[in-house]
């Protein structure tokens, strides 16, 4: 007689999910280390909710979801820093009047075509059972993509997300560097939202790299560890919701809320570094690095 814990791998639709799973949850921790340093985590929860507008409006026009909802994200994204710019409002304003309008839009087309409300609570809050070969397949190409990104374009990353104004003076194409996060973020957020829903992608792009955080001082180990807490959480947390029969999304978002208080109190316990003398003179935040720890 077999285990009950291996009855979950019987099921097609439960290994693709656990697949998908693992892949964006690799893939929010590591874009979501970026967020975090460069203490954007509201951009990441603004463009979730703004993509579902998106998302209607490429099911009510028959277009390619991933095509126009990750589009769609990356105007918002555009838009939002246009606003900020331009208009002289502050960025969590700009992120507050357009990806709330953003998703009113989709509210009211929802509303208008009925046909799109069965999906609603999916688009919300994940589901596993509609996630098909097709959806592996454009998770696993912008897995591919954000990792060749990141990797050939490391170091101007790095200056940017630590210093933005420093890397503009010394050369950094700044303007471009931004516009090409917002696309991989844009589409990071599509790809998930089968996974994990527009109201906890979020969640999956914060929690693992403020806990890699706390571990770690180096980015390069930062990024390895909230990749990997990422991965191993969004692996378990779909496990579990199969047993507990709850959202995958939630199911996900809470066992990373685990491993951040587990962290938290590991922090806490462990003894005490010596202090840096540069680090007494900027001390740091979850958010922003020391000096020395680009390294």
């Amino acid at each position: 007689m077999r285990l009950a814990m291996f009855e979950p791998f019987d099921y097609q639709f439960f290994v693709r999910g656990l697949i998908a799973a693992t892949l964006v949850g690799g893939l929010c921790g590591m874009i979501g280390v970026y967020i975090v340093l460069k203490r954007m985590a509201y951009i990441g929860h603004g463009l979730s909710h703004a993509v579902l507008g998106g998302a209607v409006v490429s099911f009510v026009l028959s277009i390619n979801f991933l095509v126009g909802a990750t589009v769609w994200g990356f105007f918002c994204a555009q838009l939002i820093t246009l606003t900020a710019k331009k208009r002289k409002i502050a960025a969590d304003a700009a992120i507050g009047v357009i990806t709330t309008a953003s998703f009113a839009l989709g509210i009211v087309i929802i509303s208008r075509y009925k046909s799109f409300t069965r999906d609603f609570e999916a688009a919300l809050f994940g589901n596993i059972l509609g996630v098909s070969v097709g959806d592996l397949l454009a998770i696993l190409v912008v897995t591919l993509a954000t990792i060749a990104v990141l990797f050939v374009a490391y170091k101007y990353f790095l200056f940017a997300t630590f210093d933005g104004e420093v890397a503009e003076f010394y050369g950094v194409p700044t303007g471009w560097i931004e516009t090409l996060f917002s696309l991989v973020l844009a589409a990071t957020i599509v790809v998930s939202m089968q996974v994990l829903g527009v109201l906890l992608i979020a969640g999956a792009t914060v929690i693992p790299p403020v806990a890699a955080r706390m571990l770690s001082d180096r980015f390069r180990t930062v990024l390895l560890v909230s990749t990997g807490l990422g991965a191993a959480c969004g692996f378990v947390g779909i496990y579990v919701s199969y047993f507990i029969d709850v959202s995958s999304g939630a199911s996900v978002v809470l066992v990373e809320a685990v491993v951040f208080a587990l962290v938290m109190a590991y922090t806490n316990l462990r003894p005490r570094r010596v202090p840096n003398p540069l680090q007494n003179a900027h001390p740091a935040s979850v958010g922003q690095p020391t000096p020395g720890e680009t390294d």
